[in-house]
């Protein structure tokens, strides 16, 4: 059984949590609940939970404050939020689940067989300190990304990431220094997450960093040359963006 704690502020969202866990969620255990930071660090201190729920926004500071006060947190996390865009991108490069409000059950589920079937693989929790750098940013412009493969978290610069690729509902990272990862999540994931003016798909399949373009030939539609040396076709219908990138690059 995964030891379960819910943090959320909210008495009806918190019992309608609870009777979801316990219809749906077999594998969860909840051993506490907190309404608050004071009583979220407290439980957590006593309980020693496997998987927290945390709610972002609480009466009395924020999930992030629970975080910071706990300081090592070795569990992991379920976000629950109403639509914060700032809040959900620095989840999402931090490859931490999270929850949208009102909750549904297909969500629910699917978040639990996930952290059941991490926890069955790997025991590291760096993307919870690469969650907390990124949430003390002024701005929303990360420099790295935590990768989940499929025994631990690899926290890499973004700036190193030559290029993904796509496996069915899974993403190829190609990296400097010849790093490759299989992460286990889908390229459209990392499409919508990577800076729009550095990373380009230029192909279905392919995801590429324009800054580790080499060279471009002209054959067919194009084929970008990267500087570990692949070779990446170019769509007809991306010729023209990619060309354009390429300008603004030596302008």
């Amino acid at each position: 059984m995964i030891k379960t704690i819910i943090v959320e502020d909210e008495k009806k969202s918190r019992e309608m949590l609870l009777k979801l866990i316990a219809k749906n969620c077999p594998q969860l255990q909840v051993v506490a609940d907190a309404a608050s930071v004071k009583d979220a660090v407290a439980a957590i201190r006593e309980h020693k939970p496997d998987l927290v729920f945390l709610d972002i926004e609480l009466a009395d500071g924020t999930g992030f404050d629970v975080l910071e006060k706990i300081g090592d947190a070795n569990f992991d996390i379920i976000f629950a939020t109403a639509y914060d865009q700032y809040a959900i991108k620095a989840i999402k490069y931090s490859a931490i689940d999270y929850l949208l409000k009102p909750y549904e059950v297909d969500e629910l589920k699917n978040a639990a067989a996930r952290i059941a079937e991490k926890r069955s693989k790997s025991s590291g929790f760096d993307n919870l300190h690469q969650l907390i750098e990124n949430l003390k940013k002024k701005d929303n412009d990360y420099s790295k990304i935590t990768l989940p493969t499929g025994s631990a978290y690899e926290i890499v610069n973004i700036n190193d990431i030559i290029r993904c690729k796509a496996e069915a509902s899974y993403t190829y990272f190609y990296l400097t220094g010849k790093r490759e990862y299989l992460v286990t999540l889908s390229l459209g994931h990392y499409e919508e997450i990577l800076p729009t003016q550095q990373f380009m798909r230029i192909h279905h399949a392919h995801l590429i960093n324009i800054n580790h373009v080499a060279r471009m030939l002209k054959e067919d539609s194009g084929y970008a040359i990267m500087t570990d040396g692949s070779k990446i076709e170019v769509s007809r219908r991306k010729k023209d963006q990619f060309l354009d990138a390429l300008n603004k690059l030596t302008s």
